[in-house]
């Protein structure tokens, strides 16, 4: 038994031999750099950049009647970003409060309309904004004003309308736009643990820019990120030159502004039901998608169009007396009964234009939503 113990303990020794041979040759300090031989670095740190998009999409869905449908479940929508199906990750009928932006021109050209945009800020902060939103107004002529921060005081919002001053010449529409996506950028988005806010800009204005340093598609595409759903109404210079002194001298135009100007079939007389059908012929969505992915470029007419196509939203031209209130209250109306579906993008692709298509399980249905959104490149 001694021997077998004697054994034993030998072979622990010699098992130990090489781990203790090897602690002794180490070396007790750092190694010293021999020379002509190239130290090895330590690999650098690699940074990956992951591009996590929260996409807001508000869906109008209209019957063959042209009513509402207020009664889809979740599992009818179908939802595909670049074709490839999305989970939708919040469901909602037209209940999430509203962060909204009336930009309105105050410009001396619809100085004779001012009186009837000035009565809408009631039908604006009831119909529109609602009772759990908050809402901001911008003007805008030769210059773009910040007329109201955001409040959730109903009042407030009907006296800045009421107050309403006419202002120069000038039209800087694109600019004023591009003051009400930067403002409405700031407001809460949806989250985990926070419904957030539905992000709309409401236009009121002539159609055409002057003067603007900023581009509409650089408008729209930021507008696209930040989930702003546009609406525009246009206001009818056709009218307020009928209605303006005759001291003003310039000629009014052929067709009601927020309407395209081209010539009627003969014998055809021209009113907002003819020129709406005008739209059919042209594919506003294909310019949306143009001008968000040629930002430098310039778009010189129908803008407000192309906003509300690129956006979800929609354009109402204005032309009998009461028009515009009738326009803000269908607005309203409209915000207010839709479907609200967010996801975040899964294999969907990178950089460049993304195509957002919105499909409900039922027939004989109209659906209506943002047609995509432009990501882009570091260089971009």
């Amino acid at each position: 038994m001694k021997r077998m113990v004697r054994n034993a303990v030998l072979v622990m020794v010699a098992c130990a031999m090489p781990l203790a041979s090897t602690y002794a040759q180490a070396p007790a300090g750092p190694i010293v750099p021999q020379p002509g031989v190239v130290i090895q670095q330590a690999p650098k740190e690699t940074k990956i950049k992951l591009q996590s998009v929260l996409v807001n999409t508000p869906v109008t869905v209209r019957d063959a009647s042209g009513m509402m449908v207020h009664n889809l479940e979740p599992q009818e929508f179908r939802l595909t970003d670049n074709g490839v199906e999305q989970k939708i990750t919040h469901f909602e009928l037209g209940g999430d409060p509203i962060s909204l932006v009336v930009v309105v021109e105050t410009s001396s050209r619809v100085e004779a309309v001012l009186p009837e945009i000035r009565k809408a800020g009631i039908l604006i902060s009831q119909t529109v904004m609602g009772p759990t939103g908050e809402a901001a107004i911008i003007g805008f002529n030769d210059y773009v004003d910040r007329l109201q921060d955001f409040t959730s005081d109903a009042d407030a919002i009907d006296r800045t309308m009421e107050r309403l001053k006419e202002g120069t010449s000038g039209a800087r529409l694109y600019d004023a736009m591009a003051m009400g996506v930067e403002m409405l950028s700031g407001r809460p988005i949806a989250s985990a643990t926070d419904i957030g806010r539905r992000r709309v800009l409401l236009v009121l204005a002539e159609a055409g820019d002057i003067g603007s340093g900023a581009k509409l598609g650089a408008v729209l595409r930021k507008a696209q990120l930040e989930n702003v759903t546009i609406y525009s109404v246009g206001i009818s210079s056709t009218r307020a030159a009928l209605q303006k002194t005759p001291e003003y001298k310039r000629p009014p135009n052929p067709a009601p502004d927020g309407t395209f100007g081209t010539p009627q079939a003969p014998g055809t007389v021209q009113t907002p039901s003819t020129q709406n059908q005008q739209y059919e012929g042209i594919d506003l969505i294909a310019l949306a998608k143009w001008a968000v992915s040629h930002i430098k470029d310039e778009v010189t007419e129908n803008g407000m169009q192309i906003a509300a196509a690129a956006t979800g939203g929609e354009h109402l031209a204005t032309w009998k007396d009461s028009s515009i209130e009738r326009a803000i209250d269908e607005v309203g109306g409209e915000i207010h009964s839709q479907y609200i579906l967010n996801y975040i993008p899964t294999s969907a692709g990178g950089e460049g234009y993304h195509e957002i298509k919105v499909d409900v399980d039922r027939k004989d249905l109209k659906v209506r939503a943002r047609p995509g959104y432009y990501l882009a490149g570091p260089e971009s």
